[in-house]
Parts: C-alpha cells; structure tokens; sequence
C-alpha cells in the first residue's frame, strides 16, 4: 500500500513539474514573441520617423536625430536579437541582464535628448547627474558593440577610451598628462564630437535612408528581376553562370553593402549555378565572394563608408562616385576576364538556358521597368544636385508609385511590404549604426586628446616621408583591421588615424580615403580571416580555407587598383578626357593580362615564366604613364613572338 501510495505521489509531482515547466516554457515564449513584435514596431517607428524626417514633415535639430536614432538602434540590440529567431539564449540572468540594458538605454536617451540643448546653450557646464548618464552611455555603446559587431571593435575601442588615463604612464610619442574621467565623459556623450559625432549622424542620415531603399528594392522582388537581367545579358556565353553570378552579385552589392550579406543572399542562387555548368566547388564560392566584395565598390551605392567618406572629406557624394566608377568597373572586368578564362582552361562549354530566367533582355527590361526607374531616378537627381538622402527618398517613392501603377487597386499585402521592408531596413543598419557610435568614441578620444596628430607624425617618420612606403604599411594595417571587423569599422578607424597622416605625405586627400576605402572591403576575402570567404565556403559545401585562397587570388587585382589610382589620377576620374579615355583604355589591357596570369591561361596553358611575364605588363599597362604602357604591351608582344616562333620551328 505505502509502495502503491508512493509511486502515485511522484507520478503526481511529476505530473505538476511537468506542467509547470510547461507554463513556464509557453510563458517565456510568450514574451519572447511579444520582444520580437516590439523590436519590429520599434524599427518601423524609427524608419518611419527618418522618412518623415527626410520629408520635412519633421524639422529636427541634429542632435536630436542623432540621439533618438542611436538610443532606438541600442535597444533593439539590447531586446533581441533577431537573427537568432524567437527563443532567447541565455539563462534567466542573462534575461533580466538585456532587459535592464535596454531599459537603461531608454532613460539615457531621453535624459540626452531633454537635457543636451541646456549644456550646450550653457557653454558645457555639466553636473554630476549628467556625468554619471554620459559615463553609462558610454558603457552602453561599448556593450552594443560587442555583441552586434564582435569583440574585436569592442576590445579596440575600450583600448582607445583607456588612453587619456594611462597616457601619463607611457612612453615617448604616447605620452600625455592625461584627461579626467569627467572631462572625457562629457565630451564624448554630451557634445556632437564623439559618440554624436559625425560617424553617427552619417549613420542617421544617409546609411539608414540607403538600407530601406535596399530593404524596399528587395521587398518588392528587385532580387528576382537582377536575377533574371544577368541570366537574360548572358545567355549562351562562355562560363554564362558565373558571368550571371558577377552581374547579379554586382546589382545586388550596390544596396545591401556587406560582403558576407550578399554572398548569403545571391550565392545560394549563384553557386550551384556554377557548381552545374562544371565549376569546382571551391572555384564557385571564390568567385561568389570576390564579386560580392567587390559590391561594396561600385556606385552608385558603394556601402555605408563612401557616405561616411564624402562627410569627413567634405566633398558631395557624386564626386565619391565618380571617383570609385573606373577602379570598380575595372574590378570587375577583371572577375569577368578571370570566370571566362577559367572556364576555358577547365573545358566547359557554352549554355544557351532555358526558362524564364533565360527570357529575352529587351521582354525583362520592360518587365523590370519598376525596379530600374527607381535606380535611374537615383542616380539622376544626384547627379543634378540632389543630396544622396533626398535622392533615395523620392527613389522609394517612385517604387511605390510605379507598382501602385501595376497593381489594380490599394491592397492590404502592398501596405504590409511597406512595412516589412521599413522594419528589415532599420534591422540591416544597426551593426553599421552601433559601430559608427564606437568609431566617434574612437575619433573622439584621438581629438581631445591630440593622439591623432601624434598618430600621423608617428605614421610619417615610420615610412620617412615615403608616400608608397606609407601607402603599404596603411595597406597591412587596413587588411589586419579589416579582418575582424566590417568595412564600415574599418574604414572609420583607419579614416581618423592613417589618412591624415597619408594627406601631410602629399597624398590627396580623396585619395588617400579611397585607398583605406578600398583595402577595407577586400579585407573580407584576404586570408586567414576572410569573411566573405567563409560564408561562400559554407554554401558551396567546399574547403573554407581553399575558397579564401583562391578567392584571395581571383580579385588580386583589387589589392593592385588602390596603388594604381595613387600613381595615376585618371583612374578616379581626375584630368582631361584623353588621360581618362586612355587610362581607361590601358586598364582594360591590363587588368586582361593580369587575368591570365592569374588563371594560367591564354589560348593555352602557360607556364610559369609566361605568368610572370603577363602579371608585369598588366602591371605595367595599369599603371598611368607612358612609359608603363609601352613596356606592358612590349612584353605582351615578345611572348606572343616567341610563342608563334616556336609553333613554327615545331
């Protein structure tokens, strides 16, 4: 009886433990569902607020923008993460831990944005309160930065904050006698000079205005229709995969500007398309990640650093992109001539396609009218003076007019598209936006302290004075940087520290941050940390560290284009129209020729002096100048000499 009693009892208790776990698993995922409809109500308020803001329908102070944007973008990290779907990881510390961050977020914000404009209207006179509120802002963006963008920008920045406290303590041009733990607080969360500063407000301007318009083109299947366009532009040419693979790559690259984002996006369509047509796996997800880096580059949307670049050196975006037109169209040419000639070298034949993907160009023209009006209206309006913000504003707005024209009334999934690409717009900047707050801490600490100035004085007598000494060590540095952060990050750092330095060498200024520019977005496929690479490697089921190496070699002609550009100014469109046309000209030659030595291939398979051969001239023929020109096709036109003579004597 006591054995029959004791069995029911824990049958009993086991019951309720069972139930009460039950209630406690169906509680958690009730408020986990109720934080992921917050973090996208919360992201469409903040998008609305900046298309309205964009409008006019709002008239902000910049400061205010700047803080309503970063304090939102702060509690969306903090609340959920998103990517990581509804459950949320961690104990229940962990829990209580986010959720006294993001609230911690809310106060401060709204603190910031009732109490800035009296501090600035006073001359800066702060009190305790305001210290101890800048102080946590400063923790909250070191805590946002680590987890939405990685330790490693945390860990670089923390060592930045540190520097005027142990300053006094370090030796030679590092020396200084330091700052208060007051004075640095105030200046870096209370002023427009540091997490504030410019990194953020080009954050809450132009960056959160392009990632809609990416998020829009999306929404509204602007994906499907450069899919189609590529497939359409390269039907039954040689390697017309992978050919399709750098078009798509390349449109889809102009409005998402992340490598790893675009290679997740369009490699899943990209590499089993040349996985099919006879590509090895490794030589897919090379070319898939080479091309989507290379996204980045090519205007009229070159990523989030081209806009932080036409800030810090003050030029009109436009001028950006006709800077960065030629060296991106010849990388990519070049990424062309290399698929081309690899499928050569491999065998593989022609595909005429079949199916809709293969639809006449001029049939999917008229069918992407809706997606290429909005492209051309963007470009159109900055070239004529329209500021990038308002350009992809009336873009959006064209898109929505456009389908309201094709579709046969107002529908309720036409509202819901709206709404869908506002929010994963907001999402897709909050890395970028995180990470501009910690490169102000960056740029603000290297200002109030003068460590930028001892930077470049430091950069200057480490290379003597040599420009391309110094252009090479900014290329290594650029690369390491690059490695464990995005190029956004990357470019900021290296922007407030190298480039000045560079300019005081006699670099242009223009030049010098295209040169940062550049090296920070092929940082993503240079070895061992290439992240592109990675993500490519993992879709195209492949070696990940053979796909980074032969990435590494297929877009070689990206780490030559920045020293090429620093040689020769027509290569960011500087000087007459006959040094541009035949800049141009002699690019295009040589970023061939570099391409079959890349490969080892030309007609046949050459041989190693052959490649070496073929690597100088293009070298040569992409260097501007006269001299180089005649020398690269000189030594193009021996070997063929040579080849010829042989066949004969044979």
């Amino acid at each position: 009886m006591e054995i029959c009693q004791f069995h029911y009892i824990r049958a009993r208790l086991g019951t309720l433990i069972n139930n009460r776990a039950l209630t406690i698993v169906l509680v958690d995922d009730s408020l986990s569902i109720l934080r992921v409809r917050l973090v996208g109500l919360l992201a469409f308020v903040l998008g609305i607020f900046h298309l309205a803001n964009v409008s006019g329908l709002l008239v902000l102070s910049t400061m205010t923008i700047r803080a309503l944007h970063l304090t939102i973008m702060m509690v969306l990290v903090f609340m959920k993460p998103w990517e990581l779907g509804v459950s949320f990881p961690g104990n229940g510390v962990r829990k209580y831990l986010d959720t006294f961050f993001w609230i911690i977020s809310i106060l401060t914000g709204l603190y910031l944005l009732v109490r800035w404009k009296e501090i600035a209207l006073s001359g800066g006179i702060t009190t305790k309160l305001d210290i101890v509120v800048a102080s946590v802002i400063i923790v909250l963006v070191l805590e946002a930065t680590r987890r939405s963008v990685g330790n490693f920008l945390a860990v670089i920045t923390t060592v930045f904050l540190l520097y005027p406290f142990i300053s006094p303590y370090l030796p030679g041009i590092l020396y200084s006698r330091g700052i208060s733990a007051e004075r640095v607080a105030s200046f870096l969360s209370l002023t427009g000079q540091g997490i504030y500063g410019i990194p953020i407000g080009v954050a809450s301007t132009y960056i959160i205005l392009f990632t809609i318009f990416g998020a829009f083109l999306a929404e509204f299947g602007a994906g499907n229709f450069f899919f189609k366009l590529a497939s359409s532009v390269t039907r039954g040419f040689t390697a017309a995969s992978a050919k399709t693979a750098v078009i798509f790559s390349t449109l889809i690259g102009m409005i998402s500007g992340s490598a790893a984002a675009n290679v997740a996006v369009t490699g899943s369509f990209t590499i089993p398309m040349m996985k099919r047509e006879g590509y090895e796996p490794h030589q897919a997800g090379a070319i898939e990640a080479v091309v989507s880096t290379g996204g980045q580059i090519m205007p009229p949307v070159m990523g989030a650093a081209a806009f932080i670049m036409a800030e810090i050196v003050g030029t009109p975006y436009v001028n950006i992109m006709k800077a960065g037109l030629m060296p991106a169209l010849l990388f990519f040419l070049s990424v062309l001539f290399v698929v081309h000639l690899q499928a050569q070298k491999s065998g593989i034949e022609p595909e005429m396609g079949d199916g809709e993907a293969s639809a006449p160009l001029l049939k999917t023209l008229l069918n992407g009218l809706p997606f290429l009006f909005p492209f051309i209206s963007l470009i159109g309006m900055m070239i004529i003076g329209f500021s990038p913000v308002k350009s992809s504003f009336y873009a959006i707005i064209v898109l929505l007019v456009l389908h309201l024209m094709a579709a046969p009334a107002l529908s309720k999934e036409f509202v819901l598209k709206i709404k869908r690409a506002t929010i994963a717009g907001v999402k897709s900047a909050v890395p970028i936006s995180i990470a501009c707050a910690a490169a102000g801490i960056i740029s603000g600490t290297l200002s109030i302290t003068g460590l930028g100035s001892k930077l470049s004085i430091f950069i200057i007598s480490l290379s003597g004075g040599i420009p391309l000494i110094g252009l090479l060590l900014t290329m290594i540095v650029a690369i390491i940087l690059g490695m464990g952060l995005p190029t956004t990050a990357s470019y900021l750092i290296l922007a407030t520290v190298v480039a000045p330095a560079l300019a005081d060498m006699g670099v242009p200024l223009l030049t010098a941050h295209m040169f940062v520019f550049f090296f920070g977005c092929v940082s993503t496929i240079t070895p061992p940390v290439a992240l592109a690479s990675y993500v490519a490697a993992g879709v195209a089921n492949a070696d990940i560290n053979r796909v980074g190496w032969t990435a590494f070699r297929y877009g070689l002609v990206c780490y030559l284009l920045p020293f090429a550009f620093f040689f020769g100014p027509a290569f960011l469109s500087e000087g007459s129209v006959w040094e541009i046309a035949s800049t141009a000209l002699t690019g295009v030659m040589g970023v061939f020729f570099l391409a079959t030595a890349i490969v080892g291939y030309l007609r046949e398979a050459l041989p190693p002096a052959g490649r070496v051969l073929m690597f100088v001239a293009g070298t040569g023929l992409l260097d501007q100048g006269l001299v180089t020109d005649a020398t690269g096709i000189l030594l193009v036109g021996i070997w063929f000499l040579t080849r010829t003579f042989r066949r004969a004597a044979t």
